[in-house]
């Protein structure tokens, strides 16, 4: 059946590079030590389970004592490995961004190790008896098969290595439909280590295997992110995007893969990652709202307060779902150190906002302005503080000083707890860059307090109401559109640009809303349409003018000047952030469903 043989114009040479094993990187000493202790933890599990099993078996008093104390050795030695290991798995460090720029580190998550496996045989066994061929025939696309698997064990942290994962993954689906039948076990057994703890798993099911590489993509993802240098907004946008596939890996992994012989792969194990995916995406729309916010206007500093606070809030989910009985004992006490210190440190960056915000805030002579800025200020806080009306306190400095105060006081107590946290870990403490920010943001709230702070204040400090969390739209300003189009629960695609013609039907769409205008219908065969603009696309902007803040006439307006030309379009689709993350990397999947082993002809329906 020549049908089965592979297409002979491959990229091999291109997709089976993984990383050199022997090159002396960072990265790559820390893959040798960590299959080293992997390869330890394995060996004392093999001798452990041997002695349990003679301790069960004798009844010689004398030979249960010496097991005894040979089990109390061996588990010793067992605890020790897996703290160490521990440690190498959890290190944050090492996949971060080379950029001087002082940025709160990410958590990454370190890849799964694998034995070498080898099933030529078996596929070639196969061949010949269920479909009565010479499997010397397929001898070259089993090679390469193998060496895929080989290459895919050490993929490289960029977008080669995910695309190599990719591959491996896809083969996987064609071989499982014409060489493992559900009748028949082939005898194939894939050892796969757990990410964190290094135990080992074997089973024979290629789902295994197909859920372990699908981990390691997710994993591949956070590290991406991890390194991007968040000081530029494309470097964010990179970071967004990284984080939000790996929880869409996950999420997905979560979803069609069960019986995880693995606590990394077990539903609660993969909820925990994609909240902590969720969280650090969160953390990266701070960052960015930050970097395009440089007045410390009310409304701007408002905005920023509510975002930090929002940070903290899904980073405090992430420590209760850490906290659960499972995952107690089983995270990096490393990783939930890290989010405890997140969750004060932005609580107490969302506090210091907020006395910026009262304590440097003037009266405007604009009105629209001002009730702008009261609207806001009595939406700020989760229950209205007793005293003063807020609408008072916003026209009283004295007023605004003491409530500032408050907050500055919440704040270095925030920033106190952060730093208290992180001097008893071990692994945070050798993170210069994290001590660096927590410092310095510290110092900035005690200077502040200290400016605040008259020799003649005999009341005592009260206590900062708790900050409503939100998020808005990047830069600080208040949008016109509806909020929901600009929150950190939606994610816009990537910008297209159309050029439209004029024709007697007009240009074949209808609009609807302001700031930005959707896009509500496309004419069918009309000139919309054939330019691949969609109903739901938002212009965002008319021939290089920026309009997404724009009113509805005004960019109906835009339109018509140019009827005499082609006019350009740019476009983006809106997606909300629970499709996204269920989605992303499922549309990550489609967009490189390259077919190297053409066995048969489908589309993966999942990994079980």
């Amino acid at each position: 059946v020549k049908t089965l043989a592979l297409p002979g114009s491959l990229l091999i040479g291109q997709m089976l590079q993984g990383c050199d094993p022997f090159a002396q990187t960072q990265r790559s000493k820390l893959q040798h030590r960590r299959a080293r202790i992997n390869q330890q933890i394995n060996k004392e599990m093999l001798m452990r389970a041997g002695a349990e099993n003679l301790f069960r078996a004798t009844t010689n008093n004398k030979v249960k004592e010496t097991v005894a104390l040979e089990l109390s050795f061996v588990n010793s030695n067992l605890q020790l490995l897996k703290e160490e290991l521990e440690e190498l798995n959890s290190n944050m460090e090492v996949y971060q961004t080379d950029s001087e720029t002082i940025n709160v580190p990410m958590i990454p998550l370190g890849l799964k190790e694998t034995k070498e496996a080898d099933f030529t045989v078996f596929i070639q066994d196969f061949i010949c008896e269920h479909y009565a061929e010479d499997s010397s025939l397929y001898d070259k696309e089993i090679k390469e098969l193998m060496e895929l698997r080989q290459a895919m064990r050490t993929p490289s942290r960029n977008q080669a290595g995910l695309e190599l994962l990719m591959e491996y993954y896809n083969q996987l689906y064609y071989v499982d439909q014409r060489f493992f039948s559900t009748h028949r076990n082939l005898g194939v057994h894939f050892h796969w280590y757990d990410s964190l703890t290094g135990v080992p798993s074997c089973q024979r099911a290629l789902a295994f295997e197909k859920g372990s590489v699908l981990f390691n993509i997710g994993a591949l993802f956070t590290q991406i992110g991890a390194r991007q240098d968040r000081f530029t907004t494309v470097g964010i946008d990179r970071a967004i995007d990284a984080f939000q596939r790996a929880a869409g890996a996950f999420n997905y992994l979560k979803e069609n893969f069960s019986n995880a012989p693995s606590l990394d792969m077990s539903a609660s194990s993969l909820c925990m990652l994609v909240r902590l995916m969720v969280a650090q995406v969160q953390e990266c729309v701070f960052e960015r709202v930050m970097l395009t916010t440089r007045d410390t206007h009310f409304l701007s500093q408002l905005h920023v307060a509510q975002e930090a606070a929002r940070v903290s809030d899904v980073y405090q989910l992430v420590q209760q779902t850490m906290s659960q009985p499972l995952m107690k004992d089983y995270v990096p006490f490393s990783w939930v150190s890290m989010v405890q210190v997140k969750c004060e440190h932005f609580r107490a960056v969302a506090h210091y906002h907020a006395a910026v915000a009262l304590c440097e805030h003037t009266l405007s002579a604009d009105d629209d302005e001002e009730e702008d800025a009261q609207k806001a200020f009595l939406q700020f806080y989760v229950n209205i503080p007793a005293g003063p009306p807020l609408s008072h306190i916003l026209h009283d400095p004295e007023k605004r000083r003491k409530l500032g105060k408050a907050h500055l006081r919440g704040a270095v107590i925030r920033h106190e707890e952060a730093l208290r946290v992180h001097s008893l870990c071990k692994i945070l403490r050798k993170m210069d860059i994290l001590q660096d920010v927590l410092s310095l943001t510290h110092k900035l709230s005690l200077e502040k307090y200290s400016e605040l702070d008259h020799e003649d204040d005999f009341d005592e400090t009260a206590e900062a109401p708790e900050i409503k969390c939100k998020t808005y739209p990047p830069g600080g300003c208040c949008v016109q559109g509806p909020l929901s189009l600009f929150c950190a629960r939606a994610r816009w695609g990537p910008v297209r640009v159309v050029g439209l013609q004029w024709g007697d039907g007009g240009l074949g769409l209808t609009l609807r809303g302001d700031a930005p205008v959707l896009v509500a219908g496309v004419v069918p065969g009309g000139c919309a349409e054939e330019a691949g603009l969609r109903e739901g696309d938002y212009i965002v902007a008319v021939d290089r003018q920026d309009c997404k803040w724009a009113k509805h006439g005004e960019v109906v307006r835009m339109l018509k000047s140019c009827s005499d030309r082609t006019v350009e379009i740019s476009v983006a689709t809106l997606h909300s952030h629970d499709t996204q993350v269920k989605n992303s990397f499922v549309s990550y999947v489609s967009t490189h469903r390259a077919v190297f082993f053409n066995f048969g002809v489908g589309t993966p329906s999942g990994v079980a």
